[in-house]
């Protein structure tokens, strides 16, 4: 297969797997679909790396699996699995909106990007409209949802996008700087679970429609 056409059909993938996450019914069943999606972006470097012969994204690739396809989803998955609200995992939207809703982000994306002058991804603007288009689709996730945890997905989804787009137009740059950023993420998801875990203990719940309980 022609290596544009595979990086591009991972990418349509991505945005696949992103709508099974925002759309997952059960909180947990976020993380382990979060977990495929990174896999996903993974092999997506992978193939990145392949085309243009850029070592480094290798390197991406490997930090990328553990942070992205392991760790992440496992803190996640050990938070939400301690802190449990059924009452907050049903969505503001039904998966009937987001369907649509999602593809309208790619089309818009795509078209956006389509009428800019980018040498690099000649070929691979559809990819990288999905790469913009997670910044969209992490916001979409985040509006959603009433579970605060299932919340940090969107946050998740917003960092897939911003290394897919650092593998499209920076696959030359050291690794260290995929290091950074898999870390800082890393960081900022372990703070904001310990953050959601004292609400929970204040108040017994995950529903960000009771925080006005926190006001005074």
């Amino acid at each position: 297969m022609n290596p544009d056409i595979l990086i591009n059909n991972l990418a349509g993938l991505l945005i696949i797997t992103s709508v099974m996450v925002i759309g997952a019914k059960k909180a947990k069943s976020a993380a382990i679909l979060y977990s495929v999606q990174s896999l996903v972006l993974v092999l997506t470097f992978l193939a990145i790396a392949k085309s243009v012969d850029a070592t480094e994204l290798y390197h991406w690739s490997m930090t990328a699996f553990v942070t992205k396809v392991i760790a992440l989803p496992a803190i996640l998955y050990i938070a939400l699995s301690k802190m449990s609200d059924p009452s907050a995992d049903r969505p503001v939207l039904h998966l009937g909106w987001l369907i649509p809703i999602a593809g309208l982000i790619t089309v818009t994306c795509y078209f956006a990007v389509e009428s800019v002058s980018l040498p690099l991804v000649a070929h691979l603007k559809p990819a990288l409209a999905v790469a913009v288009g997670h910044f969209f689709l992490g916001l979409l996730c985040i509006v959603s949802q009433r579970n605060i945890l299932k919340q940090l997905f969107g946050y998740c989804l917003m960092e897939n996008g911003s290394s897919l787009v650092l593998a499209l137009l920076a696959n030359k740059a050291p690794g260290l700087v995929e290091v950074g950023i898999t870390t800082d993420a890393v960081f900022a998801v372990l703070f904001m679970v310990i953050l959601a875990r004292q609400i929970y203990q204040k108040l017994n719940t995950l529903d960000v429609n009771q925080l006005n309980q926190l006001k005074g």
